[in-house]
């Protein structure tokens, strides 16, 4: 299925970049609003992509929206202002790096614990110090005191694929792979979606490629895959999930781009 769905990607990629889509006006500026309204409504976020525009472009809030969400999106455009910048300089991923990224998407909505282990802000992107479960009778994941040897490793190994892949679909499953395993640690009391697919989206930007959007619609399925590859020890179910999103997200961009050229001009009076 995979080699399938991916010479279809490469067609599209092909068009994509033809069509210069990415080299219009304000393109990247719009596509990241975009993916940033679809992370944060992942976490249950319900701005719109229009509300999300009128928020970062004229400091408007949504009426009868809760001003949470808001400050969701506003931190996570901070992040992503900051991994942009960080993957010019292809700054290496590291565990402090990763906390960097955390604490700018949690920095107004985090606060700080006090538990059994110890005291820890989740607004500094601090690693968790308590279990944590998806939901009531949920996936547990594991243990905090696993946590910070495992971000390591994580980090070490990403390091050394990352310096290693060279061809699209190797750089984009690098980009996936790490999406699915930051999420399978889960480093964080809050935050672990929104900075998995940061990371994702990290990864591709230092080899600059398209960004893979997450769609919102897709969301009862985007974590079904990553439950069954955590429960099976499996990344097809995540790789096959994610290749179909990186599908869809180049089709509606290249049928929006198409849709816009056709659209006649007339003088009104």
């Amino acid at each position: 299925m995979q080699s399938v769905v991916w010479q279809e990607i490469e067609q599209l990629y092909q068009e994509f970049q033809k069509l210069g889509i990415s080299e219009s006006v304000d393109y990247d500026k719009y596509y990241l609003y975009s993916l940033i309204t679809h992370s944060t409504a992942i976490e249950g976020s319900t701005l719109t992509e229009v509300e999300t525009q009128m928020l970062f472009d004229e400091g408007l809030t949504a009426k009868g929206k809760p001003l949470v969400y808001h400050l969701m999106n506003e931190d996570l455009k901070k992040a992503y202002e900051l991994a942009k910048d960080e993957s010019k300089l292809k700054i290496p991923v590291t565990p402090v790096f990763l906390q960097k990224l955390n604490a700018a998407l949690m920095r107004t909505t985090g606060s700080t614990y006090n538990v059994m282990g110890g005291s820890f802000d989740s607004s500094k992107g601090d690693f968790r110090l308590c279990g944590v479960t998806a939901g009531i009778g949920g996936w547990s994941y594991m243990n905090y005191l696993k946590v910070p040897v495992k971000v390591e490793e994580f980090c070490n190994v990403l390091q050394q694929r990352q310096n290693a892949v060279e061809t699209l679909r190797e750089q984009y499953e690098l980009s996936f792979n790490a999406h699915l395993n930051l999420v399978t640690i889960h480093p964080w009391i809050d935050g672990n979606g929104r900075t998995a697919r940061l990371l994702m989206n990290y990864i591709q930007f230092c080899h600059n490629l398209f960004p893979t959007k997450v769609f919102i619609e897709d969301r009862e399925e985007y974590i079904l895959s990553l439950r069954q590859s955590q429960e099976e020890e499996n990344n097809r179910y995540f790789l096959d999930f994610m290749f179909g999103q990186l599908k869809k997200s180049l089709l509606l961009e290249i049928e929006k781009f198409n849709a816009s050229q056709k659209k006649g001009f007339s003088f009104m009076f």
